[in-house]
């Protein structure tokens, strides 16, 4: 008797244990991937930057440069059926050299402007920008951490040469979530037009990333909660924490590839960027930046990021 009742506690047990997993694994995809207000990135840490970083990113001059442009709307329907939104910018002088960026996660496209009056004004790129789906004004009930927004991109740079004509040569510039989808996208079938791509502060694969936060924001083990998230999130937005990885796409890339991260970042470590580098099958280069934080360098150290950049974009762009 003693012994049945004890399997019967240890059954009981389990399924509490099981529903908690359940209800947290519900609780995870809608606190980090469905689309809504983030409150829990607030007063984060991890995301704390450097009074000259805070000033720029929200009261820069490239803001008004940015309001002051004649972007043209842009619209497509996704693979999936989703309308997304993109702008595009012509170059003052006709150029077949076009940037397109990729911003980070709760951004918007407007946010890669800081990048974009460099390019445009420095180096007479045309620019093209777009709100990631479940972001700005692009439809999505859920956050893709840039492997949807991967396939998304390809049709993006299929526009942009019909546009810009086939012998346009394009670059890949995304920061943070940004930097990840393009790198995503660095795995797929690209067209000869991407000459080189630029990733600033990106994370190996969103379990990676996922399993990094949960110990450090919420001090809880990765199992079995992030698995089960994983589930949930397959199931309702279609993609696996596992599957969604830069790492394993990088390792297929034909693309130059140019990583950027801050030695400061404690949102998305330095290593994952070092990860990356050491496992991608094509060119790369790397540069860090000592005290800079999560996608702050290009204001911490304007000017040797974009000594950087522009070497790197020299050797691949004509």
């Amino acid at each position: 008797m003693k012994k049945k009742r004890w399997i019967r506690i240890g059954l009981g047990l389990l399924a509490i244990l099981l529903i908690i997993d359940v209800v947290a694994s519900f609780y995870f995809y809608n606190l980090a991937i469905a689309r809504n207000k983030k409150d829990f990135l607030q007063d984060n840490s991890d995301l704390e930057v450097s009074a000259e970083a805070l000033d720029e990113m929200l009261q820069g001059d490239w803001r008004d440069w940015v309001r002051d442009q004649d972007f043209e709307n842009w619209e497509m329907t996704s693979y999936d059926g989703l309308q997304l939104q993109g702008y595009y910018l012509k170059a003052e002088e006709e150029t077949t050299k076009t940037v397109i960026f990729a911003h980070g996660y709760l951004g918007r496209a407007t946010d890669m402007g800081m990048f974009g009056q460099y390019y445009y004004e420095e180096l007479g790129y045309n620019m093209f920008t777009a709100d990631l789906r479940g972001h700005g004004d692009s439809d999505g009930d859920y956050i893709g951490f840039g492997w949807h927004d991967r396939l998304d991109y390809l049709d993006w740079i299929n526009k942009v040469i019909e546009e810009q004509g086939e012998d346009t040569e394009i670059v890949l510039h995304g920061v943070s979530m940004g930097a990840a989808a393009v790198l995503m996208a660095s795995g797929e079938d690209l067209p000869d037009n991407v000459k080189a791509i630029v990733a600033d502060s990106p994370y190996t694969s969103v379990y990676d990333m996922f399993n990094y936060q949960m110990g450090r924001m919420f001090h809880l083990p990765a199992f079995p909660m992030l698995p089960s998230t994983s589930v949930v999130t397959k199931i309702k937005a279609g993609y696996s924490l596992q599957e969604a990885s830069a790492l394993e796409q990088v390792k297929k890339s034909e693309t130059p590839i140019l990583y950027i991260h801050g030695n400061g970042d404690t949102f998305v470590p330095t290593q994952m960027s070092k990860e990356l580098y050491e496992n991608t099958k094509s060119e790369a280069d790397m540069i860090t930046f000592d005290h800079a934080g999560h996608g702050e360098a290009f204001v911490t150290h304007k000017e040797r990021y974009i000594d950087k950049l522009t070497s790197f974009l020299d050797k691949y762009i004509q």
